[in-house]
């Protein structure tokens, strides 16, 4: 790329970008669960002291190497830099606008936040989720958004309870068969 289409300033840094549209925030919910909060906080100081400070450093080595617009561990790192100080960026603000909750609720023997699911479908299979933050939904661990149609589904349900299920594919309905607000063995949080 021409350096008439780049703009650097004295450092040899580019002006950071002042929308992130690569990383929405998520939507729907501003809870966090404990360990989920923990996971967020550690991913940003870990970019902050640890991984923006190593590239930078890179950068500085690359550029000291003369001729950047041919140097691609220059372009590379620069491209890096960007997108750890727009993931900084995100992670600071979606921090300060999350509330953490700590503890089963008043009611435990409904599904609410924080709560692991147990359902069975019509088919007598069953599963459990743990219904969490749009943060850390995460399939492999059967973390579903509070905000996915399951959890809402779910949401005030009592063991026993029969919920419909709105999906693309089709209306389910499954049948709450456990509601626990501890982890399962060998698991924290």
């Amino acid at each position: 790329m021409s350096k008439a289409f780049t703009k650097e300033d004295d450092a040899g840094l580019a002006p950071e970008p002042a929308l992130d549209r690569s990383a929405p925030l998520p939507t729907g919910s501003a809870y966090i669960t404990r360990p989920g909060y923990e996971r967020l906080r550690a991913e940003l100081e870990s970019l902050w002291h640890g991984e923006r400070p190593r590239v930078t450093a890179e950068v500085q080595a690359a550029a000291a190497m003369g001729d950047r617009s041919e140097n691609a561990e220059y372009i590379y790192g620069k491209k890096r830099l960007r997108e750890i100080d727009s993931r900084v960026r995100f992670l600071s603000k979606r921090l300060e606008s999350l509330t953490v909750v700590e503890g089963p609720p008043a009611v435990a023997d409904r599904a609410f936040f924080g709560a692991w699911v147990t359902i069975e479908d019509q088919e007598g299979e069953t599963a459990s989720y743990r219904i969490v933050g749009p943060d850390e939904s995460d399939s492999s661990k059967n973390y579903i958004s509070v905000a996915s149609p399951l959890a809402r589904a779910l949401l005030g349900k009592r063991q026993g309870d029969d919920a419909l299920v709105r999906r693309p594919a089709g209306p389910v309905e499954v049948t709450v068969v456990g509601i626990r607000y501890e982890a399962p063995e060998g698991e924290k949080g």
